[in-house]
Protein backbone atom coordinates (compact mmCIF):
# COMPACT_ATOMS: atom_id res chain seq x y z
CA UNK A 1 0.00 0.00 0.00
CA UNK A 2 1.47 3.63 -0.77
CA UNK A 3 1.80 5.89 2.30
CA UNK A 4 3.63 8.83 0.02
CA UNK A 5 4.18 12.81 1.28
CA UNK A 6 2.35 14.62 -1.17
CA UNK A 7 5.30 17.08 -1.66
CA UNK A 8 7.59 13.72 -2.38
CA UNK A 9 4.61 13.04 -5.52
CA UNK A 10 3.97 17.04 -6.60
CA UNK A 11 8.21 16.91 -6.63
CA UNK A 12 8.29 13.69 -8.85
CA UNK A 13 5.36 15.07 -10.86
CA UNK A 14 7.39 18.27 -11.98
CA UNK A 15 10.46 16.79 -12.91
CA UNK A 16 8.40 15.63 -15.67
CA UNK A 17 8.07 18.82 -17.57
CA UNK A 18 8.22 21.81 -15.98
CA UNK A 19 7.04 24.09 -17.93
CA UNK A 20 3.47 22.25 -18.00
CA UNK A 21 0.86 24.50 -16.78
CA UNK A 22 -0.25 24.26 -13.27
CA UNK A 23 -2.69 27.15 -12.50
CA UNK A 24 -4.49 29.53 -13.66
CA UNK A 25 -6.28 32.17 -12.24
CA UNK A 26 -7.59 35.35 -14.49
CA UNK A 27 -3.97 36.64 -16.19
CA UNK A 28 -2.23 34.82 -13.57
CA UNK A 29 -0.69 31.21 -15.22
CA UNK A 30 1.76 29.41 -13.28
CA UNK A 31 3.64 26.37 -14.76
CA UNK A 32 4.69 23.36 -12.62
CA UNK A 33 8.57 24.62 -12.44
CA UNK A 34 7.22 28.05 -10.67
CA UNK A 35 4.83 26.19 -8.34
CA UNK A 36 7.32 23.63 -7.25
CA UNK A 37 10.13 26.61 -6.66
CA UNK A 38 7.86 28.88 -4.55
CA UNK A 39 6.45 26.03 -2.77
CA UNK A 40 10.54 24.93 -2.04
CA UNK A 41 10.77 29.05 -1.06
CA UNK A 42 8.02 28.87 1.26
CA UNK A 43 9.46 25.73 3.16
CA UNK A 44 12.66 28.17 3.17
CA UNK A 45 10.64 30.79 4.76
CA UNK A 46 9.08 28.40 7.33
CA UNK A 47 12.88 26.81 8.23
CA UNK A 48 14.03 30.67 8.81
CA UNK A 49 10.85 31.07 11.12
CA UNK A 50 12.41 28.07 13.00
CA UNK A 51 9.04 26.56 12.50
CA UNK A 52 9.13 22.64 12.99
CA UNK A 53 7.66 19.40 11.57
CA UNK A 54 4.01 19.70 12.78
CA UNK A 55 4.01 22.88 13.60
CA UNK A 56 0.45 24.67 12.40
CA UNK A 57 0.07 27.18 9.58
CA UNK A 58 -3.40 28.78 9.08
CA UNK A 59 -4.74 29.94 5.80
CA UNK A 60 -7.32 32.96 6.18
CA UNK A 61 -7.88 33.17 2.50
CA UNK A 62 -10.37 33.71 -0.28
CA UNK A 63 -9.29 31.46 -3.57
CA UNK A 64 -6.33 32.09 -5.10
CA UNK A 65 -3.10 30.63 -6.39
CA UNK A 66 -1.20 31.04 -3.25
CA UNK A 67 -3.55 28.86 -1.69
CA UNK A 68 -2.15 26.02 -3.20
CA UNK A 69 1.30 27.32 -3.12
CA UNK A 70 0.96 27.40 0.56
CA UNK A 71 -0.17 23.61 1.17
CA UNK A 72 2.52 22.44 -0.98
CA UNK A 73 4.90 24.40 0.95
CA UNK A 74 3.67 23.38 3.98
CA UNK A 75 3.96 20.18 2.64
CA UNK A 76 7.89 20.36 1.41
CA UNK A 77 8.51 21.71 5.12
CA UNK A 78 6.23 19.03 6.74
CA UNK A 79 4.01 21.66 8.61
CA UNK A 80 0.13 21.03 8.53
CA UNK A 81 -1.86 23.29 6.94
CA UNK A 82 -5.00 24.62 8.34
CA UNK A 83 -8.26 26.13 6.49
CA UNK A 84 -9.75 29.29 8.30
CA UNK A 85 -13.13 30.49 6.40
CA UNK A 86 -12.83 34.03 5.17
CA UNK A 87 -16.48 35.01 6.23
CA UNK A 88 -15.49 33.95 9.30
CA UNK A 89 -15.35 37.41 12.12
CA UNK A 90 -12.27 38.01 14.58
CA UNK A 91 -14.21 36.02 17.41
CA UNK A 92 -14.50 33.10 15.53
CA UNK A 93 -10.52 33.85 13.71
CA UNK A 94 -9.70 33.73 17.24
CA UNK A 95 -11.00 30.52 17.78
CA UNK A 96 -9.40 28.54 15.03
CA UNK A 97 -5.92 29.85 15.29
CA UNK A 98 -6.28 28.95 19.40
CA UNK A 99 -7.66 25.61 19.04
CA UNK A 100 -5.35 24.67 15.65
CA UNK A 101 -2.50 26.16 18.06
CA UNK A 102 -1.60 28.03 14.66
CA UNK A 103 2.25 29.16 14.75
CA UNK A 104 1.76 31.69 11.10
CA UNK A 105 -1.08 33.04 9.73
CA UNK A 106 -1.90 33.93 6.16
CA UNK A 107 -4.35 36.52 5.22
CA UNK A 108 -5.37 39.00 2.44
CA UNK A 109 -5.09 42.13 3.06
CA UNK A 110 -8.84 42.60 2.88
CA UNK A 111 -9.08 40.75 5.72
CA UNK A 112 -6.62 42.21 7.92
CA UNK A 113 -9.22 43.79 10.15
CA UNK A 114 -9.71 40.72 11.61
CA UNK A 115 -6.59 39.82 12.02
CA UNK A 116 -6.10 43.20 13.78
CA UNK A 117 -8.45 42.49 15.98
CA UNK A 118 -6.58 39.53 17.59
CA UNK A 119 -4.42 41.45 19.69
CA UNK A 120 -1.77 39.27 21.92
CA UNK A 121 -3.86 36.05 20.43
CA UNK A 122 -2.52 36.30 16.89
CA UNK A 123 -0.52 33.51 15.59
CA UNK A 124 3.77 34.75 15.85
CA UNK A 125 3.87 34.97 12.20
CA UNK A 126 1.65 37.42 10.11
CA UNK A 127 2.07 37.13 6.23
CA UNK A 128 -0.14 39.62 4.56
CA UNK A 129 -0.65 38.81 0.72
CA UNK A 130 -1.39 42.15 -1.18
CA UNK A 131 -4.65 42.19 -3.29
CA UNK A 132 -4.57 46.12 -3.13
CA UNK A 133 -7.12 46.73 -0.62
CA UNK A 134 -5.06 47.87 2.82
CA UNK A 135 -1.29 48.48 3.85
CA UNK A 136 0.68 45.96 5.48
CA UNK A 137 -0.71 44.81 9.09
CA UNK A 138 1.80 46.01 12.15
CA UNK A 139 3.74 42.82 12.70
CA UNK A 140 3.16 41.20 9.31
CA UNK A 141 5.54 40.92 6.55
CA UNK A 142 4.19 40.63 2.59
CA UNK A 143 3.82 37.11 1.05
CA UNK A 144 5.88 38.32 -1.96
CA UNK A 145 8.62 39.64 -0.50
CA UNK A 146 9.10 36.51 1.50
CA UNK A 147 9.34 34.28 -1.24
CA UNK A 148 11.56 36.64 -3.77
CA UNK A 149 14.63 36.93 -0.48
CA UNK A 150 14.15 33.52 0.49
CA UNK A 151 16.33 30.69 -0.64
CA UNK A 152 14.89 27.58 -1.58
CA UNK A 153 14.70 24.55 1.12
CA UNK A 154 16.99 22.17 0.29
CA UNK A 155 15.17 18.63 0.22
CA UNK A 156 14.75 16.57 3.55
CA UNK A 157 13.05 13.69 4.55
CA UNK A 158 9.81 13.12 4.61
CA UNK A 159 6.69 10.51 5.65
CA UNK A 160 3.18 10.03 4.55
CA UNK A 161 2.30 10.18 8.19
CA UNK A 162 2.40 14.22 8.14
CA UNK A 163 -0.50 16.06 8.43
CA UNK A 164 -2.83 17.78 6.59
CA UNK A 165 -5.93 19.46 8.82
CA UNK A 166 -9.29 19.79 7.59
CA UNK A 167 -11.28 22.60 9.51
CA UNK A 168 -15.80 21.52 9.38
CA UNK A 169 -17.57 24.11 8.47
CA UNK A 170 -19.48 24.22 11.93
CA UNK A 171 -23.05 23.87 10.58
CA UNK A 172 -24.35 22.56 13.46
CA UNK A 173 -21.99 23.23 15.86
CA UNK A 174 -18.03 24.52 16.79
CA UNK A 175 -15.58 23.50 14.11
CA UNK A 176 -13.28 20.61 14.52
CA UNK A 177 -10.46 19.82 12.95
CA UNK A 178 -10.03 16.68 11.07
CA UNK A 179 -6.68 15.12 10.72
CA UNK A 180 -5.47 13.48 7.34
CA UNK A 181 -2.33 11.60 7.27
CA UNK A 182 -0.74 12.12 4.08
CA UNK A 183 -0.84 8.37 2.93
CA UNK A 184 -4.47 7.99 3.88
CA UNK A 185 -5.65 11.38 2.25
CA UNK A 186 -3.65 9.80 -0.96
CA UNK A 187 -5.83 6.34 -0.68
CA UNK A 188 -9.73 8.35 -0.08
CA UNK A 189 -8.65 11.00 -2.84
CA UNK A 190 -7.62 7.56 -5.09
CA UNK A 191 -11.07 7.65 -6.09
CA UNK A 192 -11.56 10.61 -8.07
CA UNK A 193 -8.37 10.54 -9.41
CA UNK A 194 -8.39 6.99 -10.60
CA UNK A 195 -11.07 4.84 -10.13
CA UNK A 196 -13.80 7.17 -10.87
CA UNK A 197 -11.72 7.71 -14.50
CA UNK A 198 -11.28 3.96 -15.09
CA UNK A 199 -7.73 3.86 -13.98
CA UNK A 200 -5.83 1.55 -11.38
CA UNK A 201 -5.01 2.92 -8.01
CA UNK A 202 -1.29 3.48 -8.50
CA UNK A 203 0.68 1.87 -5.75
CA UNK A 204 4.20 4.02 -6.16
CA UNK A 205 5.06 6.79 -6.90
CA UNK A 206 7.10 5.87 -10.04
CA UNK A 207 3.16 4.53 -10.97
CA UNK A 208 1.89 8.08 -10.41
CA UNK A 209 4.43 9.78 -12.44
CA UNK A 210 4.17 6.87 -15.44
CA UNK A 211 0.33 7.64 -15.20
CA UNK A 212 0.70 11.40 -15.32
CA UNK A 213 2.88 10.87 -18.26
CA UNK A 214 0.65 8.61 -20.08
CA UNK A 215 -2.08 11.55 -20.09
CA UNK A 216 0.50 13.93 -21.25
CA UNK A 217 1.28 11.67 -23.82
CA UNK A 218 -2.36 11.10 -24.94
CA UNK A 219 -3.23 14.76 -24.42
CA UNK A 220 -5.95 13.69 -21.66
CA UNK A 221 -4.58 15.36 -18.62
CA UNK A 222 -7.69 17.16 -16.81
CA UNK A 223 -8.02 20.66 -16.49
CA UNK A 224 -10.23 21.29 -13.37
CA UNK A 225 -12.22 24.59 -12.54
CA UNK A 226 -12.70 24.38 -9.12
CA UNK A 227 -15.77 26.85 -8.30
CA UNK A 228 -16.04 26.60 -4.22
CA UNK A 229 -13.98 27.91 -2.08
CA UNK A 230 -10.75 25.99 -1.38
CA UNK A 231 -11.50 26.02 2.70
CA UNK A 232 -13.99 23.80 1.57
CA UNK A 233 -12.65 20.06 1.64
CA UNK A 234 -14.43 18.51 -1.96
CA UNK A 235 -12.48 21.89 -3.69
CA UNK A 236 -9.00 21.06 -1.98
CA UNK A 237 -9.44 17.51 -2.24
CA UNK A 238 -10.27 17.93 -5.97
CA UNK A 239 -7.63 20.25 -6.64
CA UNK A 240 -5.68 17.84 -5.40
CA UNK A 241 -6.82 14.95 -7.65
CA UNK A 242 -5.79 16.83 -10.52
CA UNK A 243 -2.28 17.44 -9.41
CA UNK A 244 -1.95 14.04 -8.81
CA UNK A 245 -2.46 13.45 -12.63
CA UNK A 246 -0.15 16.38 -13.61
CA UNK A 247 -3.21 18.64 -14.99
CA UNK A 248 -3.85 22.50 -14.57
CA UNK A 249 -6.35 23.66 -12.04
CA UNK A 250 -8.12 27.19 -12.66
CA UNK A 251 -9.55 29.24 -10.00
CA UNK A 252 -12.53 31.92 -10.38
CA UNK A 253 -10.91 35.71 -10.42
CA UNK A 254 -14.43 36.56 -8.90
CA UNK A 255 -14.97 36.25 -5.24
CA UNK A 256 -18.24 36.27 -5.15
CA UNK A 257 -19.33 33.05 -7.17
CA UNK A 258 -20.24 34.26 -10.96
CA UNK A 259 -21.83 31.13 -12.95
CA UNK A 260 -21.31 33.92 -16.15
CA UNK A 261 -17.27 33.68 -15.87
CA UNK A 262 -17.43 29.69 -14.84
CA UNK A 263 -18.38 29.49 -18.17
CA UNK A 264 -16.30 31.95 -20.05
CA UNK A 265 -13.41 29.61 -18.12
CA UNK A 266 -14.55 26.63 -19.71
CA UNK A 267 -14.40 27.66 -23.18
CA UNK A 268 -11.47 30.09 -22.83
CA UNK A 269 -9.26 27.07 -20.65
CA UNK A 270 -10.71 24.16 -22.36
CA UNK A 271 -11.87 22.44 -19.20
CA UNK A 272 -12.32 19.46 -19.00
CA UNK A 273 -13.44 18.62 -14.79
CA UNK A 274 -15.83 20.90 -13.30
CA UNK A 275 -15.62 20.83 -9.42
CA UNK A 276 -19.06 22.06 -7.77
CA UNK A 277 -20.78 21.80 -4.01
CA UNK A 278 -24.50 20.51 -5.17
CA UNK A 279 -27.68 22.94 -6.29
CA UNK A 280 -26.10 26.10 -4.29
CA UNK A 281 -23.50 26.03 -7.40
CA UNK A 282 -26.07 24.46 -10.16
CA UNK A 283 -28.81 26.36 -9.79
CA UNK A 284 -27.23 29.65 -11.24
CA UNK A 285 -24.82 27.80 -13.93
CA UNK A 286 -28.14 26.75 -15.16
CA UNK A 287 -29.37 29.98 -15.04
CA UNK A 288 -26.42 31.67 -16.81
CA UNK A 289 -27.27 28.50 -19.32
CA UNK A 290 -30.52 29.86 -20.08
CA UNK A 291 -29.40 33.99 -20.39
CA UNK A 292 -26.75 33.01 -23.15
CA UNK A 293 -29.04 30.93 -24.92
CA UNK A 294 -31.76 34.16 -24.58
CA UNK A 295 -28.81 35.88 -26.05
CA UNK A 296 -28.56 33.40 -29.00
CA UNK A 297 -25.16 32.84 -27.54
CA UNK A 298 -24.93 29.37 -26.29
CA UNK A 299 -22.38 28.17 -24.27
CA UNK A 300 -19.75 25.60 -25.41
CA UNK A 301 -19.46 22.72 -22.84
CA UNK A 302 -17.97 20.43 -25.46
CA UNK A 303 -14.71 20.16 -23.53
CA UNK A 304 -15.97 19.27 -20.06
CA UNK A 305 -15.94 15.33 -19.65
CA UNK A 306 -17.06 15.19 -15.86
CA UNK A 307 -18.92 17.36 -13.58
CA UNK A 308 -18.04 16.25 -9.48
CA UNK A 309 -19.86 17.52 -6.95
CA UNK A 310 -20.08 16.70 -3.03
CA UNK A 311 -21.72 17.95 0.34
CA UNK A 312 -24.55 19.68 -0.75
CA UNK A 313 -27.81 18.28 -2.71
CA UNK A 314 -27.44 18.01 -6.40
CA UNK A 315 -31.04 17.92 -7.73
CA UNK A 316 -32.15 15.75 -10.59
CA UNK A 317 -33.53 18.52 -12.11
CA UNK A 318 -30.23 20.68 -13.05
CA UNK A 319 -28.48 17.48 -13.57
CA UNK A 320 -30.98 16.99 -16.51
CA UNK A 321 -31.00 20.53 -17.80
CA UNK A 322 -27.45 20.06 -17.53
CA UNK A 323 -27.56 16.70 -19.47
CA UNK A 324 -29.81 18.29 -22.17
CA UNK A 325 -26.61 20.28 -22.63
CA UNK A 326 -24.17 18.29 -22.92
CA UNK A 327 -24.47 14.39 -23.39
CA UNK A 328 -21.21 13.71 -23.44
CA UNK A 329 -20.32 14.58 -19.83
CA UNK A 330 -20.03 12.15 -16.59
CA UNK A 331 -21.94 13.60 -13.69
CA UNK A 332 -19.96 12.68 -10.75
CA UNK A 333 -22.01 12.85 -7.04
CA UNK A 334 -20.16 11.94 -4.34
CA UNK A 335 -22.09 11.42 -0.46
CA UNK A 336 -18.85 12.24 1.83
CA UNK A 337 -17.18 14.19 4.18
CA UNK A 338 -14.52 15.91 5.91
CA UNK A 339 -14.42 12.60 7.76
CA UNK A 340 -13.89 10.53 4.14
CA UNK A 341 -15.87 9.20 1.67
CA UNK A 342 -17.22 8.78 -0.55
CA UNK A 343 -20.12 6.95 1.37
CA UNK A 344 -22.23 6.39 -1.81
CA UNK A 345 -21.83 7.29 -5.37
CA UNK A 346 -24.44 8.86 -8.10
CA UNK A 347 -22.46 8.55 -10.83
CA UNK A 348 -24.73 9.07 -14.46
CA UNK A 349 -22.67 8.07 -17.66
CA UNK A 350 -22.51 9.92 -21.19
CA UNK A 351 -25.90 9.67 -22.93
CA UNK A 352 -27.88 8.53 -19.57
CA UNK A 353 -30.37 10.19 -18.02
CA UNK A 354 -30.16 11.21 -14.15
CA UNK A 355 -31.61 9.32 -11.14
CA UNK A 356 -33.62 10.90 -8.63
CA UNK A 357 -32.62 13.43 -6.35
CA UNK A 358 -30.48 11.91 -3.27
CA UNK A 359 -30.59 8.64 -4.82
CA UNK A 360 -26.78 7.07 -4.90
CA UNK A 361 -25.50 3.45 -4.96
CA UNK A 362 -23.81 2.37 -1.81
CA UNK A 363 -19.78 3.00 -2.11
CA UNK A 364 -17.34 -0.29 -1.79
CA UNK A 365 -16.56 -0.92 1.88
CA UNK A 366 -19.77 0.92 3.53
CA UNK A 367 -22.52 -0.48 5.56
CA UNK A 368 -25.58 0.49 7.05
CA UNK A 369 -25.82 0.49 10.72
CA UNK A 370 -28.58 1.00 13.47
CA UNK A 371 -28.12 2.84 16.27
CA UNK A 372 -26.76 -0.25 18.37
CA UNK A 373 -23.78 -0.92 15.42
CA UNK A 374 -25.46 -3.69 14.24
CA UNK A 375 -25.16 -3.78 10.41
CA UNK A 376 -28.69 -3.12 8.72
CA UNK A 377 -29.53 -5.40 5.55
CA UNK A 378 -30.05 -4.53 2.50
CA UNK A 379 -33.58 -3.93 1.00
CA UNK A 380 -34.84 -4.01 4.81
CA UNK A 381 -36.67 -0.61 4.38
CA UNK A 382 -34.63 0.80 7.77
CA UNK A 383 -33.27 3.79 8.07
CA UNK A 384 -29.31 3.47 9.86
CA UNK A 385 -26.37 5.25 9.76
CA UNK A 386 -23.49 4.98 6.67
CA UNK A 387 -20.40 3.64 7.69
CA UNK A 388 -17.05 3.29 5.95
CA UNK A 389 -14.46 0.37 6.51
CA UNK A 390 -10.87 1.22 6.06
CA UNK A 391 -8.98 4.29 5.48
CA UNK A 392 -10.19 7.07 7.69
CA UNK A 393 -8.41 10.41 9.29
CA UNK A 394 -7.02 9.86 12.53
CA UNK A 395 -9.60 11.71 14.07
CA UNK A 396 -10.50 15.80 15.63
CA UNK A 397 -8.10 17.51 16.85
CA UNK A 398 -7.76 18.03 20.68
CA UNK A 399 -10.97 16.05 20.99
CA UNK A 400 -10.67 12.64 22.03
CA UNK A 401 -14.98 11.87 22.95
CA UNK A 402 -15.50 13.19 19.47
CA UNK A 403 -12.88 11.03 17.86
CA UNK A 404 -14.39 8.08 19.60
CA UNK A 405 -18.04 8.64 18.46
CA UNK A 406 -17.02 9.58 14.68
CA UNK A 407 -14.13 6.50 14.49
CA UNK A 408 -15.78 3.46 15.99
CA UNK A 409 -13.66 0.26 16.94
CA UNK A 410 -16.70 -2.43 16.04
CA UNK A 411 -15.65 -6.07 16.11
CA UNK A 412 -12.30 -5.30 16.01
CA UNK A 413 -12.53 -2.69 12.97
CA UNK A 414 -12.42 0.78 12.92
CA UNK A 415 -15.29 2.71 11.11
CA UNK A 416 -16.12 6.19 9.71
CA UNK A 417 -19.67 7.00 11.08
CA UNK A 418 -20.28 11.09 10.68
CA UNK A 419 -23.93 10.55 11.16
CA UNK A 420 -25.90 10.59 7.96
CA UNK A 421 -28.61 8.54 7.56
CA UNK A 422 -29.77 6.66 4.58
CA UNK A 423 -31.65 3.37 3.79
CA UNK A 424 -30.62 0.71 1.02
CA UNK A 425 -32.16 -0.87 -0.93
CA UNK A 426 -31.66 -5.41 -2.08
CA UNK A 427 -30.00 -3.55 -5.30
CA UNK A 428 -27.51 -1.18 -3.15
CA UNK A 429 -29.65 1.63 -4.22
CA UNK A 430 -28.86 4.52 -0.97
CA UNK A 431 -31.57 6.87 -0.43
CA UNK A 432 -30.42 9.83 1.21
CA UNK A 433 -32.09 11.18 4.70
CA UNK A 434 -29.85 13.90 6.22
CA UNK A 435 -27.40 14.52 8.92
CA UNK A 436 -28.50 13.01 12.31
CA UNK A 437 -27.29 16.22 13.95
CA UNK A 438 -29.50 17.96 12.46
CA UNK A 439 -32.61 15.49 12.41
CA UNK A 440 -35.80 17.14 14.18
CA UNK A 441 -38.03 15.22 16.40
CA UNK A 442 -41.62 16.01 15.96
CA UNK A 443 -44.57 14.41 18.24
CA UNK A 444 -41.76 10.91 17.97
CA UNK A 445 -41.16 11.06 14.49
CA UNK A 446 -37.83 11.98 12.57
CA UNK A 447 -37.92 14.34 9.96
CA UNK A 448 -34.54 14.76 8.00
CA UNK A 449 -34.95 18.45 7.14
CA UNK A 450 -32.75 17.87 3.53
CA UNK A 451 -36.07 15.65 2.45
CA UNK A 452 -38.80 18.94 3.41
CA UNK A 453 -35.99 21.02 1.57
CA UNK A 454 -36.12 19.02 -1.70
CA UNK A 455 -39.93 18.86 -1.61
CA UNK A 456 -40.23 23.17 -1.19
CA UNK A 457 -37.55 23.76 -3.96
CA UNK A 458 -39.63 21.87 -6.27
CA UNK A 459 -42.15 24.53 -5.96
CA UNK A 460 -41.56 27.24 -8.60
CA UNK A 461 -41.88 30.02 -6.46
CA UNK A 462 -38.96 28.96 -3.71
CA UNK A 463 -35.28 29.78 -4.52
CA UNK A 464 -33.68 28.21 -1.61
CA UNK A 465 -34.53 27.19 1.65
CA UNK A 466 -33.12 25.68 5.21
CA UNK A 467 -35.43 23.58 7.38
CA UNK A 468 -35.25 23.33 11.46
CA UNK A 469 -36.70 22.24 14.78
CA UNK A 470 -37.94 24.86 16.91
CA UNK A 471 -39.65 24.42 20.44
CA UNK A 472 -42.90 23.46 20.37
CA UNK A 473 -45.38 21.90 23.66
CA UNK A 474 -47.32 19.71 21.83
CA UNK A 475 -44.71 17.81 19.32
CA UNK A 476 -41.65 18.82 21.26
CA UNK A 477 -40.15 20.33 17.80
CA UNK A 478 -42.15 21.62 14.74
CA UNK A 479 -40.60 21.55 11.33
CA UNK A 480 -39.65 25.07 10.51
CA UNK A 481 -39.07 27.04 6.89
CA UNK A 482 -36.42 29.53 6.15
CA UNK A 483 -37.15 30.46 2.66
CA UNK A 484 -35.93 32.64 0.23
CA UNK A 485 -38.79 33.18 -2.59
CA UNK A 486 -38.29 34.62 -6.06
CA UNK A 487 -39.72 38.37 -6.25
CA UNK A 488 -42.90 37.42 -8.05
CA UNK A 489 -43.83 34.60 -5.48
CA UNK A 490 -44.95 36.93 -2.65
CA UNK A 491 -48.72 36.28 -3.27
CA UNK A 492 -47.78 32.26 -2.57
CA UNK A 493 -49.54 31.93 1.04
CA UNK A 494 -47.97 29.58 3.76
CA UNK A 495 -50.86 27.19 3.30
CA UNK A 496 -49.79 26.97 -0.40
CA UNK A 497 -46.22 26.00 0.38
CA UNK A 498 -47.21 23.67 3.30
CA UNK A 499 -50.36 21.63 1.14
CA UNK A 500 -47.69 21.55 -2.04
CA UNK A 501 -44.81 19.74 0.55
CA UNK A 502 -47.68 17.46 1.48
CA UNK A 503 -47.95 16.33 -2.32
CA UNK A 504 -44.37 15.26 -2.38
CA UNK A 505 -43.84 13.97 1.23
CA UNK A 506 -45.85 12.45 4.69
CA UNK A 507 -48.00 14.86 5.59
CA UNK A 508 -46.33 14.89 9.37
CA UNK A 509 -42.97 16.01 7.32
CA UNK A 510 -44.67 19.86 6.36
CA UNK A 511 -43.64 22.43 7.67
CA UNK A 512 -45.85 24.29 10.63
CA UNK A 513 -43.92 27.63 10.59
CA UNK A 514 -42.40 29.22 7.34
CA UNK A 515 -40.15 32.05 7.96
CA UNK A 516 -39.63 34.29 4.66
CA UNK A 517 -35.83 35.72 4.32
CA UNK A 518 -34.95 38.18 1.62
CA UNK A 519 -31.68 35.91 0.91
CA UNK A 520 -30.87 32.77 2.55
CA UNK A 521 -27.73 32.45 4.10
CA UNK A 522 -25.38 29.93 3.03
CA UNK A 523 -21.42 29.38 3.84
CA UNK A 524 -19.20 30.57 0.98
CA UNK A 525 -19.03 26.15 0.47
CA UNK A 526 -22.56 26.60 0.01
CA UNK A 527 -23.65 24.43 2.73
CA UNK A 528 -26.55 25.40 4.84
CA UNK A 529 -25.48 26.71 7.93
CA UNK A 530 -28.47 25.36 10.21
CA UNK A 531 -27.18 27.56 13.56
CA UNK A 532 -28.27 30.54 11.72
CA UNK A 533 -31.23 29.33 10.19
CA UNK A 534 -32.67 28.31 13.82
CA UNK A 535 -31.56 31.72 15.22
CA UNK A 536 -33.71 33.38 11.98
CA UNK A 537 -36.74 31.01 13.05
CA UNK A 538 -36.80 31.87 16.49
CA UNK A 539 -36.33 35.54 16.34
CA UNK A 540 -39.29 35.82 13.60
CA UNK A 541 -41.44 33.63 15.56
CA UNK A 542 -40.81 35.67 18.76
CA UNK A 543 -39.02 32.72 20.71
CA UNK A 544 -35.38 34.20 20.89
Amino acid sequence: MLYPNWADIFDAITGLDPDAEAMVQGDRRISWGEFEDRAARLAGVFQRFGLKPGAKMSLFLYNCTEYLELTYGAFKGRLVSTNVNFRYQTEEVRYLVQDAEAEALVFHGSLADRVAGLGADAPPYLIQIDDGSAPLLEGAVWYEDLIRDAEPARPIPRSGEDLLMLYTGGTTGMPKGVMWRHGDLFQAISYPAYVAAGMAVPSSIDQVVAITAQLRESKTSPVMLSAPPLIHGTALFLALSVFLRGGRVVLLAERHFDAHELWQQVETEGVSDLAIVGDSFARPMVRALEEREAQGAAADLTSVRVISSAGVTWSQTTKAALRQRSDNVILLDMLGASEGGPFAVSMTPPGEQPGDTASFRIADGVVLLDDDDREIAPGSDRVGRLARKGTAPLGYFKAPEKTAETFRVIDGERYTIPGDYAKVAADGTVTFMGRGSVCINTGGEKVFPEEVEEALKLHPAVIDCNVVGVPDQQYGEAVTAVLQLHPSGGDISDDDLKEHVKTQIASYKRPRHIVRVSQLFRSPTGKSDYRIARETALKALGMD
